[in-house]
């Protein structure tokens, strides 16, 4: 890559952050529009009944996590030999391809397929756009070339959504999506523009990026975020009745505790990237410490206004701290696999939204109440936490091995030596 000025590079940073504050609005604005979704795609059942119809219009929420989890690989492998720039232009069109064809197809089903399409090039969009932002960077700073592009993923959550999320309320969730379209038009422009050229990755190939599963350090590290990581979506779920039925707020202090999560995360998630960059396996176990830290005083302290919103922002802050470690621990244990495993913290990561808000719903629909999603996610972080212990555990146990052996084969070398 040929040397680049500060301002240059800083532009191409941007335009790589862009598409993730873009990949955050399209993913997590149908939350705030559910309600509008469902009276428009399901108006039949929304006149019988709105909780059914809510229910429903939840699946297109769950065909973007689906999405994910199966674009995140296939996209990664199949790709390995793409010159990065081109690919992230095809990304970023098949983004506002179906992120339109959302706002302007007429049915349920038809939006259900659209949705499912806009998440495909998720997971590859942020793998790939990590590796080159860390090429931007300079070496040994793997982790704050991701934290830059995740970093427009939790600054959309600060302001993106809110603001988008207010305009389909005013004037229709098809606009809504019609405004994020045209952050992926942007996005395009401007990795087109400021984006220098990527050669081809060398020595890449279908082939070598499938090696990754073929690493059981990989699975277990994949476990350890889509187990660990359900810590954060079983509370985030379920932030609104916590507020009004826990803490006794009024419905109107919800975006606002949303805007905190989201600065927590961001905050984190820059500080796990300068962490990971200094060794992933602690930044790792300070992540889910913290994490279970701030889910269990939230068990405890989710009464008070206080303590929800100051663990509400400890919470966000570990898990974007959290996230960034697992991005860089991929990377380790992946070998020359690098495009796939950046791809794979994302498909973790929807994994661990899934069971999250599955596992807290129903304890919610037991009648435990609404603390028990959070009691959930201090057991999911424990989990997660005993997971990379294991992890780190057996890796250390391998590397010991290796060691031994290659002591022995020098020992062998030098005997043979002396005998002749």
């Amino acid at each position: 890559m040929p040397n680049l000025t500060p301002a240059r590079v800083r532009l191409a940073l941007l335009a790589l952050a862009l598409g993730g504050f873009g990949i955050g609005c399209t993913e997590f604005v149908a939350m705030g529009l559910l309600p509008d979704l469902a009276r428009d795609l399901l108006p039949g059942v929304w006149a019988q009944s709105q909780e059914e119809a809510n229910g429903q219009a939840g699946a297109l929420i769950a065909a973007y996590a689906a999405g994910v989890v199966v674009g995140a690989p296939t996209i990664a492998a199949l790709s390995a030999r793409v010159p990065r720039k081109g690919l992230l232009l095809i990304l970023a069109a098949v983004f506002a391809i179906a992120t339109l064809a959302s706002a302007v197809l007429p049915s349920f089903g038809l939006v259900l397929v659209a949705r499912f399409v806009a998440a495909l090039p998720h997971g590859a969009y942020f793998g790939v756009a990590s590796l080159v932002a860390a090429s931007l960077l300079g070496p040994g700073r793997r982790g704050l070339g991701a934290a830059f592009v995740l970093g427009g993923l939790t600054i959309a959550n600060v302001v993106g959504v809110p603001a988008i999320t207010w305009l389909g309320q005013e004037a229709g969730w098809r606009v809504a999506y019609v405004a994020v379209t045209a952050v992926f038009l942007a996005t395009f422009a401007a990795i087109l523009f400021f984006l220098p050229k990527q050669e081809k990755p060398e020595g890449a190939s279908v082939r070598g990026e499938l090696r990754a599963f073929r690493q059981p350090q990989v699975w277990l590290t994949i476990g350890v975020g889509a187990i660990g990581f359900g810590a954060l979506f079983a509370v985030y779920s379920y932030v609104s009745p916590i507020a009004t039925e826990v803490a006794g707020l009024e419905l109107s202090t919800v975006p606002l505790l949303l805007v905190v999560y989201g600065i927590g995360m961001t905050i984190g998630n820059f500080t796990g990237g300068w962490l990971a960059d200094r060794g992933a396996r602690r930044a790792l176990i300070i992540g889910f410490v913290a994490i279970i830290v701030s889910t269990f005083g939230l068990y405890l302290l989710a009464g008070t206004t206080v303590g929800l919103f100051v663990l509400s922002w400890g919470l966000g802050a570990a898990t974007g701290l959290g996230a960034m470690a697992l991005q860089v621990r991929l990377l380790d244990v992946a070998g020359e696999s690098q495009t796939i495993a950046a791809a794979l913290n994302h498909s973790a990561l929807n994994v661990a939204n899934a069971l999250g808000a599955a596992i807290g719903g129903a304890t919610v629909a037991a009648g435990l109440g609404y603390r028990a999603p959070i009691a959930v996610g201090v057991v999911m972080a424990s989990i997660g936490l005993v997971l990379a212990l294991a992890s780190f555990a057996l890796e250390r146990r391998a590397d010991r091995r290796l060691d031994a052996e290659l002591a022995q084969q020098r020992v062998d070398r030098e005997l043979v030596a002396d005998l002749a």
